[in-house]
This record gives C-alpha cells, sequence and structure tokens, in this order.
C-alpha cells in the first residue's frame, strides 16, 4: 500500500507549523518499512540527539520522518510542545538506513524555520504507523 500520500500530509503539516520550513524531498514509489529502534541522548538540557534505523526505507528523507517522529514523542514526554530540527546526518549500510538527528526541544514555539508542533506531529507519525519515543 503506497505511503506517499500521508508522508506528503506529515512534512506539509510540519511546514506550516514552521512558516517557510522546508522539509525533506519525499521519495517516490512504495515503502515497505521495518523500524529497528531509537536510542535517544540527551546532550545538554534542551538538546537531544535521536539515533534510528530502519530498512525499506526509499530515500534520506524517510529516515529523516523517522527521526522527526521520536523527537515529537520525546518532547512530548518531557512536558514540551515544540521542538527545532538542528541537523540530520543519514548513512546507508547494506539494506539498513541509519540516521542521526539533533533537535532542540521548549515549551513555546522556538525561532527558526524548522520548526515541528510536537503534538500534531506525533498524531501524524500515529496515523502513518511511525513508531515513536
Amino acid at each position: 500500500m503506497p505511503q506517499l500520500a500521508p508522508i506528503a500530509t506529515l512534512l506539509a503539516a510540519t511546514a506550516v507549523v514552521g512558516g517557510c520550513a522546508g522539509g525533506p524531498e519525499v521519495a517516490q514509489g512504495p515503502i515497505n518499512p521495518a523500524y529497528k529502534g531509537i536510542e535517544t541522548i540527551l546532550l545538554d538540557g534542551e538538546m537531544v540527539n535521536f539515533r534510528v534505523a530502519m530498512t525499506g526505507a526509499r530515500s534520506e528523507a524517510d529516515v529523516e520522518i523517522y527521526g522527526r517522529c521520536a523527537a515529537a514523542q520525546y518532547a512530548l514526554i518531557r512536558g514540551f510542545g515544540f521542538a527545532r530540527h538542528v541537523r540530520t546526518q543519514v548513512a546507508k549500510a547494506g539494506e539498513t538506513w541509519r540516521g542521526d538527528a539533533v533537535y532542540l526541544i521548549s515549551a513555546a514555539l522556538p525561532q527558526g524555520i524548522r520548526t515541528i508542533d510536537a503534538e500534531v506531529t506525533v498524531r501524524d507519525c500515529g496515523a502513518l504507523g511511525i513508531p515513536t519515543v
């Protein structure tokens, strides 16, 4: 079952919250993901590193979305409503894709163009079947 429309919706919702935020390009074609886990590392107060792994991704964009879902849920768990994307690095080894993302979590909408509303993002991730923290 193609997941392009729901993923595009997630990216559009994220962009709306962030004003001119540009998310990763949505890959074309069917997706058959297997999510292999999320590792969360608190770097400094509100700066958090998320390491994710998956197979069945079509491109780096699918891995970035998985990291975004993890960041959104973590923000809610910590009592925050928003997160700002700092950076994501993606690598592929064999069939396994790994993402290493850093986000700043905050109670109020942070400045910047790559912000996410945690509650909306977690809801969208759940609808897409993408696991969170």
